[in-house]
């Protein structure tokens, strides 16, 4: 053989070798690339699962919370038809008071009235005060009308309270009536 040709004998196989080399190591790459890929997808996959976890857990928590709100003013129809019922009782006692004739009368409506407050407290409701001379709030109060006050300390302050307020739980049912000071 010639020389040409040993050279072209012991270039070929180094040419493969190179390729093969070469192929390995883009083999290689996209192995790695693939799992990239992957471990990208994991971690995707793992925060979806996460967020989807937390929003589960938030849904229980409200729909929880939403419960217990309703089991504590289920009652809140009930409880505002009876309100009617309370002043009427309150009126009574008043007019009952002013007649000394009717004392046995008086007695027998003053104890349903307790009897029938003290049931509805025991549900939940509770009277908000509100007395003469107390500074009138929008938030808290609802003012049927205006008159000039008395005094000058009273302006802007409770003058009379027309119709009492209540609460069911923490909610406000009914918002005390009140007559304010000009």
């Amino acid at each position: 053989m010639s020389k040409k040709n040993k050279n072209k004998e012991v270039e070929e196989p180094q040419v493969e070798n190179t390729a093969t080399a070469t192929a390995e190591v883009e083999d290689q790459k996209e192995q790695k690339s693939a799992e990239e890929q992957l471990q990208d997808q994991l971690v995707a996959e793992k925060d979806k699962f996460m967020r989807l976890f937390a929003e589960f857990e938030n849904y229980k928590k409200r729909t929880n919370k939403e419960r217990i709100e309703l089991f504590k003013t289920a009652s809140e129809g009930v409880m505002l038809a009876m309100l009617p019922v309370l002043d009427d009782f309150e009126r009574a006692l008043t007019h009952i008071e002013e007649d000394k004739e009717a004392e046995e009368l008086r007695k027998g409506v003053l104890l349903i009235y307790n009897k029938l407050l003290t049931t509805l407290e025991q549900k939940g409701l509770s009277k908000i005060e509100v007395n003469k001379g107390d500074a009138f709030n929008a938030d808290d109060h609802e003012a049927v009308t205006q008159i000039p006050a008395p005094s000058d300390d009273l302006k802007g302050k409770i003058i009379d309270v027309v119709e009492r307020g209540y609460k069911l739980g923490d909610k406000v049912i009914r918002f005390p009536k009140v007559v304010i000071g000009q």
